[in-house]
């Protein structure tokens, strides 16, 4: 998995919850997955269209009524589930909104090591300035990324680095990511 692979799969708000509650055990159907995440019917059907189409996940052929189909988790489908519920699992259940947001995990791994907002919008290319400032600012609302300022350089430089939760869960996803 890459980058871009982790920004394509969080560019919708439910795919982690669906794979983390798949990974859980909840039956791969339209009932039981919205009751475990919340979602709302359109947003959950939204999510899990993206999902199949990245291949994550698939109907299981042979189960399900055409209306009411059955999905499972593919082969890569296992791993991001497996990764999406470690993440889920740290970030408890107070946080998982910020989970759902979609730069909240690609700024996450960015920032397992320190890096200025310079460096963090080109590794995420199609950011924009507004979109990585309110994820940093989210992120460093909840203590997930520390924001140090290098008051020598001229002009002073932010740089910034994962902490805390948000540290856990960016080391979570770096060997995913290297």
């Amino acid at each position: 998995m890459d980058i871009k692979q982790l920004v394509n799969i969080t560019s919708r708000a439910w795919a982690v919850p669906i794979l983390a509650a798949m990974h859980n055990g909840v039956p791969g159907r339209q009932a039981p997955l919205l009751t475990a995440t919340g979602a709302g019917r359109t947003a959950f059907a939204q999510s899990m269209t993206h999902l199949i189409e990245i291949g994550l996940v698939e109907r299981n052929p042979g189960h399900g009524h055409p209306l009411r189909p059955e999905f499972r988790l593919t082969i890569p489908g296992k791993i991001g589930a497996e990764i999406s519920h470690k993440i889920s699992t740290l970030a408890g259940k107070e946080h998982r909104d910020l989970l759902r947001k979609s730069w909240t995990l690609p700024v996450l791994a960015i920032t397992h090591t320190p890096h200025h907002f310079n460096d963090i919008q080109r590794a995420l290319d199609p950011i924009t300035d507004r979109a990585l400032s309110q994820a940093l600012k989210a992120l460093e609302e909840r203590k997930w990324v520390h924001r140090e300022v290098d008051h020598e350089a001229r002009p002073p430089r932010p740089t910034y680095s994962a902490a805390n939760t948000g540290s856990k869960i960016s080391a979570i996803m770096a060997p995913y990511l290297a």
